[in-house]
């Protein structure tokens, strides 16, 4: 991987899906194709890894226009959960478990012990899955820091979307092609959830639905998003650990998120005190797409990076 093509400096032009996919390789964990990246440090590499855990329902081509500021100084691990982005996905239930099996099978082949998370939205329950593994002892890595933005990890605040909503109340299996979601309105969903300030143009919509919609993962969007039921069942253990964790943690929050509203990070700063609360006014649900420079500098306060 050049570090020449990763370069994605203020008012340059961000790196398309395919220029994405070139960065990155498949590695066969837990049983399954998985799409991943490990991003080298820039300069020096001085600190430990960085774990990043994208969310609902796109990948980590999300953290694209803020790769560099957060490789600075250190390794960068990226990876597309099963039935995300250019990952397998397949046409079986899905389960937050599983997702943190494919994780751990990451960091296990990386021969990594020691990292710092960064997590967003649904990542930021799989995190909580780790943590806790963590805690139980079947993790054996040492998370150093974490930094957590939008995500419902306190379900019962969450305002759902009608698309959402209309997922959940599908059956958990896959969808017919003819009954599937185009382009058009899983594009519409996406945008509902960025800032009435946001200035995100068109084009990283169809990059979005590019990915969403690749290898037919469209279609299997009803069983993805049963997270959110075992959310509301087991939200003890995964919040539990995000708010227990021994770690230190930082909180990045897009203030105009409609779905994992501010108060949400309000209530966890509030259950664990020491924790630092960075509020980004003008932004929703994806603040490392709609304010890159701005996301990238509150990880980076988060994880200390020069």
């Amino acid at each position: 991987m050049g570090q020449a093509s990763r370069h994605l400096h203020t008012g340059e032009k961000a790196l398309s899906v395919e220029e994405w996919a070139a960065l990155g390789e498949h590695r066969e964990l837990a049983g399954h194709a998985i799409f991943t990246i490990v991003a080298p440090a820039l300069h020096d590499e001085r600190d430990e890894p960085l774990l990043v855990l994208h969310g609902f329902p796109s990948s980590s081509f999300d953290f694209r226009h803020v790769l560099d500021a957060l490789s600075r100084t250190r390794r960068v691990l990226l990876l597309d959960l099963l039935g995300y982005g250019l990952s397998a996905k397949p046409d079986q239930p899905y389960t937050l478990a599983e997702q943190a099996d494919v994780v751990m099978a990451f960091t296990h082949e990386l021969g990594v012990d020691r990292l710092a998370l960064l997590s967003h939205d649904m990542g930021d329950t799989v995190g909580g899955e780790l943590l806790a593994r963590q805690a139980e002892g079947t993790w054996p890595v040492e998370v150093t820091r974490r930094a957590l933005t939008n995500g419902s990890i306190y379900i019962e605040m969450a305002h759902l979307s009608a698309g959402q909503e209309l997922l959940l109340a599908l059956p958990d299996a896959r969808m017919s092609p003819e009954h599937a979601l185009d382009a058009a309105s899983v594009q519409a969903g996406l945008a509902a959830t960025f800032s009435p300030a946001s200035t995100v143009g068109d084009d990283e919509l169809v990059a979005q639905w590019e990915l969403l919609s690749h290898a037919d993962g469209h279609l299997v969007l009803p069983r993805l998003i049963r997270y959110i039921e075992e959310r509301r069942r087991d939200q003890g253990r995964y919040t539990g650990a995000i708010e227990t964790h021994p770690s230190p943690l930082g909180v990045v929050w897009g203030v105009d998120d409609p779905i994992a509203v501010v108060a949400m990070a309000e209530r966890l700063r509030r259950a664990r005190p020491d924790a630092t609360l960075e509020l980004l006014e003008g932004v929703g649900h994806y603040p490392m797409i709609e304010a890159p420079g701005r996301f990238a500098a509150a990880v980076a306060s988060v994880f200390a990076i020069d």
